[in-house]
């Protein structure tokens, strides 16, 4: 059994790997937020992509294989419930690098819309 990314407490198999596979929609912002942590510390950038607003999605989207994400904090949400169109999850994702050992944290606040019964990322503030 493999423990989810996210650290929810779930195997990956019951938590976020059938939201990345698409074989069931996120039924929350957090949970789509939760996926999209476990696509960058597996380095599922398809998934990111998918997940994407296609207004916001850059073209271009490269993940930096010295990092590890080893932590997601989730400091709350506002909305983005099963029944809204738009919500917003605070987190702080903890990093480490695996050359230099350095540690780092990115706190976001990131905002999502659901269109056709898909949460999709917007963008976020970072440092909120």
């Amino acid at each position: 059994m493999t423990r989810c990314p996210c650290l929810s407490g779930l195997p990956l198999a019951e938590c976020c790997g059938p939201v990345i596979a698409g074989d069931r929609p996120a039924p929350t912002a957090e949970a789509l937020m939760r996926s999209r942590f476990t696509a960058f510390a597996t380095g599922d950038v398809a998934w990111l992509r998918t997940s994407w607003h296609p207004t916001t999605r850059p073209a271009d989207l490269d993940l930096d294989d010295d990092v590890d994400w080893r932590r997601l904090d989730i400091l709350g949400t506002r909305a983005g419930g099963p029944f809204d169109d738009a919500g917003e999850v605070e987190f702080v994702a903890s990093w480490r690098s695996r050359s230099t050992r350095e540690r780092g944290r990115l706190h976001e606040r990131s905002r999502f819309v659901r269109e056709d019964g898909r949460w999709l990322y917007v963008d976020g503030d970072v440092g909120a």
